[in-house]
């Protein structure tokens, strides 16, 4: 097979950390996965923890890339919402493209033992969630400031788990609560 990130190196059989097998780029070192297999070595190595990983530079493809079985375009996957950083993902094969130190990333991020629930719509959409929560809680800080956004949240929290919490917002919100008038 030919790497389907630089289409200049064979993709040669080999092994993740000689736990389960891959197919490494002899270019640019980039690995081929197959589902199947990473989830048949976590089968049989249910207590295995990843060691962390030292740091390592990530070649990172942004362009949109083939899969190397079957040619259609591969899907570009979130890892999470610590990092921008996407993996490409097959879902015709159930195969998996890191690009070099891809791998190392993974294991610095906590998810080579969840690889699987990575490439999950509940993981990519509770990614989407997240990320719109955060962009919320920066504009709201931007538009606000840190103190008083800080300051409103603990109300609003606090308010929410009062069983009167609709009275104490007509409360908060009247312009003279202690007036019959509108």
């Amino acid at each position: 097979m030919k790497c389907t990130s630089c289409k200049e190196g064979s993709l040669i059989p080999s092994f993740i950390e000689g736990l389960f097998r891959a197919h490494t780029c002899s270019n640019c070192g980039g690995n081929w996965i197959l589902t199947e297999d990473y989830i048949a070595w976590k089968e049989r190595n249910p207590q295995f923890s990843f060691n962390d990983s030292i740091h390592c530079e990530i070649d990172e493809t942004t362009q949109a890339i083939l899969c190397p079985i079957t040619g259609t375009i591969m899907r570009k996957l979130r890892l999470s919402t610590t990092t921008e950083h996407r993996i490409d993902y097959s879902a015709s094969v159930g195969g998996i493209w890191l690009d070099k130190g891809e791998w190392e990333l993974l294991k610095n991020e906590g998810l080579a033992g969840s690889l699987n629930a990575v490439l999950t719509a509940h993981w990519q959409r509770n990614i989407r969630i997240n990320s719109a929560k955060d962009n919320f809680s920066e504009i709201y800080q931007d538009k606000f400031g840190k103190e008083p956004y800080e300051k409103v949240k603990n109300v609003r929290e606090w308010l929410y788990q009062q069983p009167n919490k609709a009275d104490l917002r007509a409360y908060l919100l009247a312009e003279d609560p202690y007036s019959a008038e509108k």
